[in-house]
């Protein structure tokens, strides 16, 4: 269940990206979001979308941000008391450290 809930989560966020034009974009930022997040070097992967390493960070920063609160909502979609997200998230975040 918790790694359907993910899946939900980067789909909705790869098709936000892909309407807005922002697929490639996309694509090249997905791996960090996850824990291995050091398999691509920020400036390799600045250089591959032709962005400075610090506008690439911030891109980064952003689509984290954006991925946690689709998260959130995820979640919230699954409760019946919207309190209780917090809890669940890390109740979630437990079962995969």
């Amino acid at each position: 269940m918790a790694l359907a809930l993910l899946g939900r989560v980067i789909t909705r966020l790869r098709d936000e990206c892909a309407a807005d034009g922002r697929a490639r974009l996309f694509e090249c930022l997905k791996p960090f979001l996850s824990v291995d997040r050091e398999a691509v070097p920020y400036a390799q992967a600045a250089a591959e979308l032709s962005l400075t390493e610090g506008a690439l960070r911030v891109a980064v920063h952003r689509l984290r941000r954006h991925y946690r609160e689709l998260l959130r909502d995820e979640i919230a979609h699954t409760l019946t008391d919207p309190a209780q997200v917090q809890e669940e998230l890390q109740a979630l975040f437990a079962a995969f450290a």
